[in-house]
């Protein structure tokens, strides 16, 4: 086997907010991929290109840049691949397509916080691809940091997830991605490594440790396609790792479709990563990372091949759903008129909004392109469809997304996909692990209770914060996070991450308030809201316009209350509609996106539309919905 020495191909593999994107920026900017004048003016976290993951501050989407890196004894530049994954669960698919295109992985680890949920679940995707692994313990300049502890949790990490001895043997880097510092000597607890002021000793280790793509000589052409991009101009763009042969610009090769069919395909580009921009080039050899244009129907997974003796690459297999939702077009009463609900203020702003059941299939079947973790499937309702992902994150985001291109959005409650496992029902399982400060232990502890939550696990530091470890099934968690934050005291922080099938834990039931429901359309009024503030929680301003079955804020009782939200004033000759003074109005809540999924209960969805998010009843009349429960009462 030949070895090509001037190419390396890692990833970096994190927790969520450990530092990765950050380290990458202060790689990119070293190695001397601006001009010194520009890199004064870049951006932080240049990677997350994404409006939506710049406001998250978290990776949704695998991205890759390349550096050339010019080693301290001055041979030959060395381009260094680099793969930023995310670090979170939900976005498992970009994980695992990313550690295909790379030969080794870089796990990085907060120097406080220490391996957490996600580090394990990136971890165990590395090792079962069998690449070797670099320990980054970043953020060394915490105050609250404890290197030694979380480089001993690391080793049981490792051992946890059965890793052989070659990979155990792993180098320790020390850094301080936001500086820009790395080191090969552990620092003091809450310093920046005091022995280096650049990445220098991170840059070496890459080279000792990364393995230099391997590749037969002999062997004809294998390209493995593990993203997808578009182009305004060249249209489709595949992402792929050249395993073996040379890929050249104009060449006729066979693409090899996932179900095995063949067919010859020219490429009409080719091109090349250089820091954040790709490049056109007329070669890609064996371990380059490369972009080709030409071929517009081709999918994540399949394999480019030689014309002459096309040899297929496996797929690519993503883990299986979890959460499921409903999504089909908007069906209220204020469909397509605006965020406001005013008819004819409005229809300027919704000239090209996007309600027709056509429209809403057509975006999905585009995000199943390149989201490979994600499926769509069909229900009794042809305006509907439902779609599983990995968790509610994931799909939140999808809605997000389709919410700013100008959609209209009816959504249905997050539900667990289960399987039949033995002729029994399997639901999946989440490991939740939880730090808060020591006061709060017992309110998390009720709270799990309820979701029939198992304590697998208790560790305190001995710094007045728990760390808690439950296994709890996944629909126990849907709207888990804001009683959480409010048992908290806004002061706990939780991470989940998949941990199987377990057989189906029985009811659950996690929302004990009613809803509040509109009674009938129009304007919400101050004086109506005046009255209504001591009977629960309200979600609405004055003046926002509702409809009938629109929820418009929750119950402080167990049991829904029809309320009337529009209640006018009434004028007499005795006084007029200013004349008393009101009582402050309690500012209402406003519920975002993932809270009005979490608030849902079984008989209620969420409408979204580009400038509103507003819960419904399912069934909008409220005598149809009073003739339904009692159908269902008495059986």
């Amino acid at each position: 086997m030949a070895t090509r020495h001037d190419i390396r191909n890692v990833a970096i593999v994190a927790h969520v907010d450990h530092g990765k994107t950050t380290l990458v920026d202060a790689m990119l900017k070293q190695a001397g991929a601006f001009a010194a004048h520009a890199a004064e003016s870049l951006d932080d976290r240049m990677m997350d290109s994404n409006d939506l993951e710049r406001e998250k501050g978290i990776t949704i989407l695998a991205k890759n840049t390349a550096v050339k890196y010019h080693p301290k004894d001055g041979g030959d530049a060395i381009t260094i691949n680099i793969i930023d994954t995310p670090g979170h669960a939900d976005f498992g698919g970009e994980v695992e397509r990313g550690l295909s295109m790379v030969d080794a992985v870089v796990l990085l680890v907060d120097a406080s916080e220490g391996p957490l949920p996600q580090t394990r679940f990136v971890l165990r995707k590395a090792l079962q691809a069998r690449l070797p692994v670099i320990l980054c313990i970043n953020k060394t300049d915490r105050p609250d940091s404890r290197i030694d502890e979380v480089v001993n949790e690391a080793y049981d990490l490792f051992l946890d997830l059965d890793a052989d001895e070659d990979q155990i043997e792993f180098p320790i880097v020390y850094a301080c991605a936001r500086d820009g510092v790395a080191s090969l000597t552990k620092p003091e607890d809450g310093t920046v490594p005091a022995d280096s002021d650049n990445l220098e000793p991170f840059f070496s280790t890459i080279l000792e440790h990364v393995p230099a793509p391997s590749f037969d000589e002999s062997a004809p052409l294998q390209a493995h396609v593990t993203n997808l991009d578009a182009d305004n101009f060249l249209g489709r763009i595949a992402l792929l790792r050249v395993e073996q042969g040379e890929l050249r610009k104009g060449q006729t090769v066979t693409w090899i479709k996932r179900d095995g069919t063949m067919s010859n395909v020219r490429i009409t580009e080719l091109l090349m990563t250089e820091a954040l921009t790709r490049k056109p080039a007329e070669v890609a050899g064996p371990g380059d990372i490369c972009a080709v244009a030409g071929i517009p129907d081709i999918m994540i997974g399949e394999t480019l091949a030689d014309t002459e003796n096309p040899i297929a690459l496996p797929l690519i297999t993503v883990d299986e759903p979890a959460i499921s939702m409903t999504i089909g077009t908007n069906t209220s009463p204020l469909v397509g008129r605006g965020g406001t609900g005013k008819g004819a203020d409005a229809k300027s702003a919704v000239k090209d909004r996007k309600v027709t059941a056509r429209q809403v299939k057509d975006r999905l079947d585009r995000e199943l392109v390149g989201n490979v973790s994600l499926r769509v499937l069909d229900t009794e309702r042809p305006d509907a469809w439902e779609v599983q992902g990995r968790g509610e994150l994931a799909l939140a985001i999808l809605v997000e997304q389709m919410r700013r291109e100008g959609f209209e959005l009816t959504i249905g409650k997050p539900q667990v996909v289960t399987q039949v496992i033995d002729g029994k029902v399997h639901e999946p399982v989440e490991r939740m692990t939880i730090d808060v400060p020591e006061e709060h232990m017992g309110a998390v502890t009720q709270l799990m209770g309820v979701r029939k939550g198992r304590m697998d696990n208790m560790s305190n530091h001995g710094s007045g914060w728990v760390r808690l470890e439950f296994v709890v099934p996944s629909r126990g968690l849907i709207g888990f996070r804001t009683e959480f934050l409010t048992g908290t005291r806004g002061t706990g922080i939780a991470h989940s991450i998949h941990e199987g099938h377990e057989p189906w834990f029985g009811t659950l039931t996690t929302r004990n308030n009613g809803s509040l429901v509109a009674d009938r359309s129009g304007a919400v009024t101050a004086f109506a809201m005046t009255n209504l503030q001591e009977r629960g929680v309200l979600f609405t301003d004055p003046g926002t316009e509702v409809y009938e079955g629109m929820i418009v804020g929750e119950n402080s009782r167990s049991d829904d209350m029809d309320v009337n939200i529009t209640k006018e004033k009434k004028l007499t000759n005795m006084r007029s509609s200013s004349a008393d003074t009101f009582e402050a109005i309690v500012p209402p809540r406003k519920l975002s996106l993932e809270q009005s999924l979490e608030f849902c209960r079984d008989d209620e969805c969420v409408e979204v539309t580009p400038e509103a998010v507003r819960i419904r009843k399912v069934v909008l009349d409220q005598k149809e919905r009073g003739r339904t429960a009692s159908r269902a009462k008495h059986g």
